[in-house]
């Protein structure tokens, strides 16, 4: 058996991990589970799996759950708080894979001391990999950890690679990757109608269910600009040999073009229980518990390319990737600001691509080559979106 930690646990990949778990509890044994603030489920999760250890970042939260676990059948259970923590349940002995699902820059420094401690690491944290691009790479081959990409499209993309491939790697035999995305919920919406985007509006994917900053990320298709990024890093390969295709039915999740003309797909319903159960069980299969794909339902499937001055986030995306060193620090940063703000009805949907680009404005760049300076950059970021929200929010 593996021993598995879940950094994320109660978010939508936490949850539809447990879910493939639960289905092969002969070859998982769940080790840690992490969450934020969200102790119900986590409650409800570590009855189920019963795992060694648990970390609630926040400490008041912590302390709550300490007092459910009382008397309680799981009392045997640790209970760990801190980001710290994180880092500590990421590089346990008892465990083999570590699946990266924390949103967001929070995810970056148990992700990348996995890779460090040699861990099958199962990536579904982008911003971790978009942060601190050579770095967390170089860190996987440094230690001889397993790299498994999680998001739908680029476990597409490695599932479409020649026999054998490693993430990381080189290969002529690949003339370019075709990134395929849903559109989100306005890519027929009127331009002129985006600035008075709701939150509401924003998070109600058509075809995924995701968690909030995810959901806002696919509408701005920033979300497309961070995997064009990831896949770069990913697949070794140039921004120019990276396709975004908007494909609305989510059913083909990305594509493979050949040097000798052939296109290898990867296709299945939206479900994020495929890629993961890909993952666990690499490089066998089992079964995910998603509905097989019925091809005469979806009947037609569409391509168009994406438009920049509708996607102005992509444009700043490849800008970031062009300029390299610091920049896709600063522009996921930003963007994590510019988003959260809208959520909090602080900024018009409209202004998160404007907050990124005066942001990234700001800075000149330079190697992102250390630790240190891309927590730096991240924070000197923040700071400056923050300022920025703060001019744009209503007095």
């Amino acid at each position: 058996m593996k021993g598995i930690c879940i950094l994320g646990a109660t978010g939508s990949i936490g949850v539809s991990t447990l879910d493939v778990v639960g289905r092969h509890p002969d070859l998982y044994k769940v080790v840690a589970l992490t969450a934020n603030t969200n102790i119900a489920d986590l409650y409800q999760q570590c009855l189920q799996h019963h795992p060694a250890y648990v970390v609630v970042v926040n400490a008041a939260k912590a302390e709550e759950f300490k007092a459910q676990l009382v008397n309680s059948p799981i009392a045997d259970i640790t209970v760990l708080t801190g980001s710290d923590a994180l880092t500590e349940v990421a590089t346990l002995d008892a465990v083999d894979s570590v699946m990266a699902a924390i949103v967001g820059a929070a995810g970056l420094l148990p992700s990348l001391a996995a890779a460090k401690a040699g861990k099958t690491v199962l990536l579904a944290n982008k911003e971790a990999l978009v942060m601190s691009g050579d770095l967390f790479m170089q860190a996987v081959t440094d230690s001889g950890a397993e790299l498994l990409p999680i998001d739908s499209e680029h476990n597409a993309i490695f599932q479409c690679m020649p026999a054998g491939y490693k993430t990381g790697d080189a290969n002529k035999q690949v003339r370019r990757i075709l990134l395929t995305a849903s559109g989100g919920p306005f890519r027929q919406m009127p331009l002129e109608l985006l600035p008075n985007v709701t939150p509401a509006q924003a998070v109600a994917h058509p075809n995924w269910d995701m968690g909030k900053k995810i959901s806002v990320d696919s509408a701005t298709m920033m979300n497309k600009g961070l995997e064009m990024i990831e896949a770069c890093l990913l697949f070794n390969m140039e921004p120019e040999q990276i396709q975004i295709v908007i494909h609305p039915q989510s059913v083909i999740h990305s594509m493979v073009d050949y040097v000798d003309g052939t296109v290898l797909a990867q296709m299945g319903n939206p479900d994020m229980r495929i890629p993961i159960a890909h993952s666990l069980a690499w490089p066998e299969r089992f079964d995910s518990g998603a509905e097989p794909l019925n091809i005469f339902k979806v009947a037609r499937m569409d391509f168009e390319e994406p438009n920049f001055e509708r996607f102005p986030c992509l444009r700043l995306a490849y800008q970031a990737i062009h300029a390299g060193g610091i920049m896709p620090t600063v522009l996921n940063a930003a963007n994590e600001i510019a988003v959260e703000a809208f959520l909090n009805e602080q900024v018009r949907f409209t202004d998160i691509p404007v907050i990124i680009e005066k942001c990234m404005d700001t800075f000149t760049v330079k190697p992102a080559d250390t630790l240190e300076i891309i927590l730096d950059i991240d924070n000197q970021a923040r700071q400056i979106a923050q300022q920025l929200v703060n001019q744009l929010s209503p007095s």
